[in-house]
């Protein structure tokens, strides 16, 4: 499937239309993963939105990188990463990637994956585990499994990480490059400044399971 598509970086009056598309994007993937009680909660959208107010404001936060993939001026992927509060100093942490079904296999995943973390840096994140789609989609943007395994609000997770360099490649496996690179999915990113070590929010029900505009054709 080939559509277009725009990624910015995220701003503070997102916070809605991202809670939106986290709580619409939760009960599509995990409806059978997570109970009903917390996806079905009246309060979950109003928390969602919070929380995205939060990462958008709030300095404590500064240093996480918050992006948005829209359509025809709806948005319908959110994607977050910042500091790894596990590892080292110089790992990355995705702590949000979620697309609407509808656009699965359109190159939109990936080019948030690419747009939080920077291609070639070390990384890591958690998923949940069974989630054979999502777990694909991260083997083939370079991830592996390193055999940590938790339990969050009854979900099971797996942690796989990029340890060293990651390939910059779409789910169709066509090569995402800068200006002069041939590419399915060609781009400009401009005027690009991060919203930048996620923390949780006291609070906050759930870990994730797992300025510039960017525009693909």
């Amino acid at each position: 499937m080939t559509i277009s598509f725009e990624l910015r970086c995220a701003v503070p009056a997102d916070a809605l239309s991202m809670a939106r598309v986290h709580v619409g994007t939760w009960r599509e993937t995990y409806r059978e993963l997570m109970s009903d009680g917390v996806l079905d909660d009246p309060v979950l959208l109003d928390s969602r939105e919070k929380f995205w107010h939060a990462m958008l404001t709030d300095s404590h936060f500064e240093q996480n990188r918050v992006v948005v993939a829209s359509r025809r001026g709806a948005l319908i992927g959110i994607a977050m990463a910042g500091p790894c509060l596990e590892d080292g100093e110089g790992i990355s942490q995705l702590y949000v990637l979620y697309v609407y079904a509808a656009f699965h296999g359109a190159g939109v995943g990936a080019a948030l994956l690419n747009a939080v973390i920077a291609p070639g840096a070390p990384a890591a994140l958690w998923v949940a585990d069974p989630n054979p789609r999502a777990q694909a989609f991260y083997r083939k943007n370079g991830f592996v499994a390193d055999g940590a395994v938790k339990i969050e609000d009854d979900v099971r997770e797996v942690r796989i990480v990029v340890p060293t360099v990651r390939s910059m490649y779409a789910p169709s496996g066509t090569r995402i490059g800068g200006a002069g690179q041939h590419s399915t999915h060609q781009y400009r990113l401009k005027n690009a400044t991060p919203s930048a070590g996620l923390q949780r929010i006291p609070g906050r029900q759930h870990m994730e399971p797992a300025g510039g505009v960017c525009v693909f054709v």
